[in-house]
């Protein structure tokens, strides 16, 4: 099936998709770890801080999930993101192994993926459009 044309996307709209493709990165892949090459980000250093790192981790998700629904994105999409942000909740609730449960993870960038995959567009094409 070929991906949808993007033509119709707006400038605004491409930057608020930006702007979710960065949270998602800071969130989930911001640094490789040396020597394992893992990359992780602010998501799981927050996780183990207990409690508050999963709910302000899982709010912003939700706020990724919000931007996707006003851009447009179907229902059964973001029923799909919601899922996989109450699996990240759920995941990184159990001590320890949630810690790492959230390094492999990365719900935050499934979801920018599921947002992207919907606009029919890439990472690469979303940073070289003005």
């Amino acid at each position: 099936m070929p991906a949808a044309k993007t033509t119709y996307l707006t400038p605004a709209e491409l930057e608020k998709i930006r702007r979710a493709v960065g949270i998602a990165r800071l969130m989930d892949t911001a640094v490789r770890l040396p020597f394992i090459g893992v990359r992780i980000g602010a998501d799981s250093v927050l996780g183990l801080l207990p409690g508050v790192g999963d709910v302000a981790t899982s709010l912003i998700g939700l706020y990724i999930l919000n931007e996707a629904r006003r851009l447009g994105v179907p229902n059964h999409k973001l029923a799909r993101m919601a899922l996989n942000l109450g699996i990240d909740a759920a995941g990184g609730t159990v001590p320890l192994v949630g810690d790492l449960f959230d390094v492999y993870f990365k719900s935050h960038r499934r979801n920018v993926g599921i947002i992207l995959e919907h606009f029919g567009i890439s990472e690469d094409e979303l940073n070289r459009r003005i």
